[in-house]
């Protein structure tokens, strides 16, 4: 098996339950609520997967289908929970955006998904709402029904600001997902407010603090935080000024990993040091179920990062993908070794370092 390439396998999702509390533990075994709870065991290692951008117009339209996605589900499959940016509503229902580009795809989608390994998509980017707030709500009830978790909107900012959450081999792992991108003549519709339904929104102040709020809230209940970012420019291959300040502001705030899409191309990763803390950032992941066919655009992969759950990401590994027919298709040999330093060269202009932490 080639180093470059995560080792196939399909695995049960992650159990999506808390924990019981002290309190139950204690009554469940017939104690009062006076004695003192066991220490909590250490945490073990939680790997969690990241991959870029979906949608299932054109060409990408046969992921929905059964074993659309079986040339990428191994990699999928390679991690405890696996994580997408949809970026497409879910709906036959609505009226479509003034804008120049409107997504959506069938429920079955979401199944497609789900079969080949994603645990949780988030919904924060410039398409959610491509169908109005019909499409909005018939996007989140098709995640429900279909058994896969959104997140990154709802029916207001608590909601859309919520964290997915999960208990993997005692390691508390929560995911938030937001975006710095919306049409301009659309942000305040898709924003969600205190009584407005629509999508976790950091285009202002108002937004970032909220985000930066949400992610010391998580941090204080969780093992690990990852971020989900849809932001940056399209076909930008360097993040810019805001995106590089956001990152260290959600670093510092207690996230273990900042990983960005939108850009519909890749972007470079690696290690970043910021209040006091050490996170990994990957600022683009580029398309990753796409009707993308040529150049820059068709580069893709899964992010497969470690968590030891002390804090930060102890590993991050990239397994390099092409677009072909609207679908990823992992790369081997030399292929795989060209794309691994492609993404490598990626780096310089972020800033980031690119050893782990030792």
């Amino acid at each position: 098996m080639p180093p470059t390439r995560a080792t196939a396998r399909r695995r049960t999702p992650p159990r999506l339950a808390a924990a019981l509390t002290a309190t139950a533990l204690l009554a469940a075994a017939g104690c009062g609520g006076e004695e003192e709870p066991p220490p909590r065991a250490a945490p073990g290692p939680v790997t969690v997967a990241v991959a870029g951008d979906v949608h299932f117009a054109g060409a990408s339209a046969a992921a929905a289908e059964p074993g659309g996605l079986d040339a990428i589900a191994g990699v999928l499959g390679d991690a405890d929970v696996t994580v997408v940016n949809l970026e497409t509503a879910i709906t036959d229902r609505g009226t479509p955006a003034a804008k120049q580009y409107v997504f959506r795809a069938p429920a079955r989608a979401l199944g497609a998904l789900r079969a080949a390994g994603v645990d949780v998509a988030g919904l924060a980017n410039n398409h959610a709402l491509d169908y109005g707030r019909q499409g909005l709500t018939d996007t989140l009830a098709a995640g429900r029904e279909q058994g896969l978790p959104l997140i990154g909107a709802g029916e207001d900012a608590a909601a859309a600001f919520q964290p997915f959450t999960t208990t993997v081999r005692g390691h508390r792992l929560a995911v938030l997902d937001a975006t710095q991108v919306l049409d301009t003549s659309l942000a305040g519709a898709w924003t969600a407010t205190d009584d407005q339904p629509g999508l976790a929104a950091v285009r202002d102040d108002a937004g970032r603090e909220r985000l930066l709020g949400a992610v010391r809230a998580a941090r204080a209940g969780a093992d690990s935080v990852v971020v989900l970012l849809h932001w940056g420019k399209e076909l930008e291959e360097c993040p810019s000024p805001a995106q590089r300040d956001l990152a260290g502001a959600l670093v510092a705030a207690g996230a273990d990993a900042v990983v960005g899409s939108h850009a519909h191309r890749l972007l470079g990763g690696g290690w970043l040091a910021a209040g006091g803390r050490r996170g990994y950032v990957d600022y683009g992941l580029g398309n990753f179920v796409f009707y993308a066919k040529k150049g820059v655009t068709t580069a893709t992969g899964v992010l497969r990062l470690t968590l030891p759950g002390g804090g930060g990401v102890g590993e991050a590994r990239w397994s390099p993908a092409r677009i072909r027919g609207g679908v990823p298709v992992p790369l081997e040999g030399a292929d795989a070794e060209e794309a691994l330093a492609a993404k490598d060269a990626l780096r310089p202009c972020t800033d980031l370092e690119g050893a782990a932490r030792p």
